[in-house]
């Protein structure tokens, strides 16, 4: 609402000795109430977040460590040790920091996207019309690129638990390693698992960092769309100056969280990952 209330505080700033001090004053003291509205609903909303995502982690490692008591000794005897301690402790933690993301981000992202949209609308038709056109690209370049790296971040994972198992193993296994002379095997061997380990995890960050600049492009054209419709439809006198920059604010304030969705979208594959891990030890046959 805040643009909408800044549009209409530039249209009472009319020429010089032409200003409507108590209009602006009123504006301002409303924009002040809306924004105050605003931080406390955010505050709670983290508040609310940070408690749902924490119990269902506490849920889901409660339920891994009951099947582990459960499970019969073949499954760890084909497991290693800190395999199994990475899918209960990292893996959680990774989805933990997705469910997260997905909860504040994106639910505040698909309520920010519908209420700009209909702020916009109510101020000039056409215009929101040439925002909405042009905003299906973002999607797409996101979720073109967030099919790519659901496959990295998984096997991302997958290579950190073995890497986990390993360290686990060579640790409880120091005294028959040293009395066998394995030190340099066991060296080339982790240095093997930790190179792999290098490699996915730069292909899946380096996949899954190009998604914000790609959405921050075709936000960029949606702004500049705006700007030069608003520009035309203002010289016509189809539009103020205050609601051309209220638009311009709408814009901004309608792409960014294209942005944050961007970015929780591939961190939400790295968590599906995890996820996909430690439910498939969940689901195993007690």
């Amino acid at each position: 609402y805040s643009p909408f209330l800044t549009g209409q505080a530039v249209d009472l700033i009319l020429a010089p000795g032409q200003v409507d001090f108590p209009g602006i004053l009123k504006l301002l003291l409303q924009a002040g109430i809306v924004i105050g509205a605003s931080a406390l609903s955010q505050w709670v909303m983290n508040l609310c977040n940070n408690h749902v995502t924490y119990r269902v982690v506490r849920d889901i490692r409660g339920e891994a460590f009951r099947k582990l008591q459960a499970l019969p000794l073949s499954y760890l005897d084909a497991h290693p040790t800190g395999e199994v301690v990475s899918r209960v402790i990292a893996d959680v933690d990774q989805f933990a920091d997705g469910l997260l993301m997905g909860f504040t981000q994106l639910f505040s992202g698909v309520i920010t996207i519908l209420g700009t949209l209909l702020f916009m609308l109510s101020v000039n038709v056409a215009i929101t019309l040439v925002v909405v056109f042009i905003t299906p690209v973002s999607l797409l370049v996101a979720a073109f690129i967030a099919k790519r790296t659901y496959a990295m971040f998984h096997l991302q994972s997958r290579v950190r638990g073995e890497q986990t198992g390993f360290i686990e193993e060579m640790i409880q296994g120091q005294r028959v390693v040293q009395a066998f002379g394995q030190e340099p095997q066991a060296k080339a061997e982790f240095d093997e698992i930790n190179g792999r380990l290098q490699a996915c995890s730069l292909r899946a960050i380096f996949f899954s960092s190009i998604t914000n600049p790609s959405t921050r492009f075709v936000n960029s054209l949606v702004y500049t769309g705006v700007g030069v419709a608003g520009a035309l439809s203002a010289i016509s006198g189809r539009l103020t100056v205050g609601q051309l920059s209220c638009f311009l604010s709408y814009a901004n304030q309608y792409t960014k969280p294209f942005n944050e969705i961007s970015g929780v979208v591939t961190e939400l594959q790295n968590a599906l990952a995890c996820a996909a891990r430690i439910f498939e030890l969940i689901d195993q046959e007690p």
